[in-house]
């Protein structure tokens, strides 16, 4: 949410990211200073559909009733989580999968969201929050039609990843999506490494997918025991002060995730 929405405000605009550098949504703790940027604030874009979760409370501490929140999610067709969870992991998943901004296309629909939003509270600006959204959505939808190009031979293919974080990137390209949890902190049970290791011999995989925030001796385990690798696709939840600040980062890391997923397939 970061990089849309700096893309979409250039010079216009502020943009703090509320989660610290290198910490993802799943392990943030409010602070003092979080509480402070909210009640400052004009406006807070949100990806939505639960990804946040820690947000209520949040707001309710900083009392900043002016304050206008943009949910990015609002209108976007959605997914039900992937994960086939008939055993009991005493956790409350939800009933929406969050990871809508790993389809190019669903992003456009994010960054729209956000120049509407931006354009709404700063008129003055109008003009250039709608050239900067414009531009963007072209580089998106570049960026959709580069990997499409580039996965059309892999259609149907399965790939297997630790959580359930790609299923809208698997659809965008038509792909299978295998996840052993539905969430990074989940630890799996027998009967998910074993439902994996069927998949993964089946579809004759070369490597499993890791998130560079999410580290699981299991999955590296599981990896090892079928001579399969671990690569990394990253689902942008976490990233540095630099990579934060540059727009681009999210073309660099899709398409680093896509030449990844390629290799995992067997590409």
């Amino acid at each position: 949410m970061t990089l849309f929405t700096s893309a979409v405000a250039g010079d216009c605009a502020t943009v703090t990211a509320l989660i610290p550098p290198n910490l993802g949504p799943h392990d943030f703790q409010a602070t003092p200073a979080s509480i402070s940027s909210l009640r400052e604030a004009q406006l807070l874009v949100k990806n939505g559909l639960g990804m946040e979760e820690f947000l209520e409370k949040l707001l309710t501490s900083a009392n900043n009733p002016t304050l206008v929140v943009i949910d990015t999610s609002v209108g976007i067709p959605t997914l039900e989580p992937s994960v086939d969870d008939t055993h009991d992991h005493n956790h409350d998943h939800g009933v929406i999968n969050p990871h809508i901004w790993l389809d190019p296309i669903r992003a456009i629909q994010q960054v729209e969201s956000i120049r509407d939003g931006l354009v709404k509270a700063d008129p003055s600006c109008a003009e250039q929050y709608k050239r900067n959204s414009e531009l963007y959505t072209q580089e998106l939808q570049k960026l959709n039609e580069e990997i499409s190009g580039q996965l059309k031979q892999y259609s149907g293919k399965t790939f297997v990843a630790f959580h359930d974080f790609a299923p809208y990137f698997a659809e965008r390209y038509n792909l299978k999506g295998e996840y052993i949890v539905d969430l990074p902190e989940m630890n799996p049970s027998p009967a998910d490494l074993q439902r994996v290791a069927v998949k993964v011999r089946k579809s004759q995989l070369k490597a499993l997918l890791s998130e560079p925030q999410a580290g699981n001796r299991s999955f590296n385990a599981l990896a090892n025991d079928l001579g399969v690798r671990v690569v990394e696709f990253n689902p942008l939840e976490t990233g540095s002060i630099d990579s934060a600040r540059e727009p681009e980062t999210y073309f660099d890391v899709m398409r680093s995730n896509t030449v990844n997923l390629i290799k995992a397939i067997g590409g």
